[in-house]
């Protein structure tokens, strides 16, 4: 035992710190936000404690999922995430695939496209608010202004504040801030690639494309893994950038973390907690397979 404690002690000591505080500030804090989803805690006077609260189990939960309101928030959540996802991975493959093979100007290229991502969401969700700009004719600006004067009058819409569009065009700044990191991630794929690889598929008379398709593209699967799990649980938790450009929050571009927000504001600390623990599970449901995967690889 003692050689144990030896062995063991000073490693453990050294990590203690850090896993008191992950204990205490992400573990404690979730078995907490759980703890409030099940309870009545609806009013202010129940957050202030002037009126008592009692546990209600699972009613919270169904009461959201059985809200349309809460549905549509969802719906809207799967829509930005798959419309984020397929433009943010095409666009970064696709500039990553043009700025493989070194090209002049490579440099002021690649600074350009990873600079969306140095901007907060806050900061260019006040400017894409102005660009989706729902006004249009004589009134338009932003976007619909541009389309205006190059003559494509018909690409016009009222962007964010349309039902059916409204969640779909806040994906677009989305898209434009994000791609270019899948673009670095993509990249450095490509750069970590054994020109032996190359050489040698030439050298057994494949052609270009078929030394993209069969030899460099699957090389890539494990970094468009990683890229579509990073950006994936990102989505999922969109807040700051929806609000920027469509607050105050509306119904045609809400999503489960605003509807949260909303909660809270409202002191209905229960069901902010609900949304909250909804949330983390879908996470979860993401990362966890992704975590698994990668502990799995690295056995082999």
């Amino acid at each position: 035992m003692p050689k144990i404690l030896r062995r063991v002690g000073p490693p453990l000591l050294l990590l203690a710190p850090s896993l008191i505080l992950l204990g205490v500030f992400v573990y404690g804090l979730i078995a907490v936000n759980f703890r409030m989803s099940f309870t009545d805690n609806h009013t202010a006077a129940q957050a202030t404690g002037q009126e008592p609260t009692a546990g209600v189990g699972l009613e919270n939960y169904f009461a959201l999922l059985g809200n349309d309101d809460f549905r549509h928030s969802l719906l809207n959540l799967l829509l930005f995430t798959v419309v984020f996802l397929a433009g943010a991975m095409t666009l970064g493959f696709v500039w990553a695939w043009i700025l493989e093979k070194p090209i002049k100007g490579e440099g002021f290229f690649r600074s350009v496209y990873l600079f969306p991502m140095a901007v907060s969401f806050v900061a260019s969700g006040v400017v894409w608010r102005w660009l989706l700009n729902s006004n249009q004719d004589e009134q338009a600006s932003g976007l619909n202004r541009l389309f205006q004067l190059v003559g494509l009058d018909f690409l016009q819409n009222p962007w964010w504040n349309d039902v059916t569009i409204g969640i779909l065009s806040i994906a677009i700044p989305a898209i434009w801030q994000l791609s270019g990191y899948v673009m670095a991630l993509f990249l450095a794929g490509f750069r970590g690639i054994p020109d032996e690889l190359r050489e040698a598929a030439r050298m057994d008379g494949a052609s270009e494309w078929r030394l993209y398709r069969h030899v460099l593209f699957p090389q890539l699967s494990p970094v468009a893994l990683s890229a579509l799990i990073i950006i994936g649980h990102m989505s999922l938790k969109a807040f700051d950038l929806i609000m920027s450009i469509s607050k105050p929050a509306n119904y045609q571009t809400k999503v489960p973390a605003v509807d949260m927000f909303v909660f809270k504001s409202s002191f209905d600390y229960a069901n902010a907690a609900a949304v909250g623990a909804i949330l983390l599970v879908i996470v979860a449901a993401v990362m966890i397979p992704y975590l698994a995967h990668t502990h799995r690889e690295g056995k082999r």
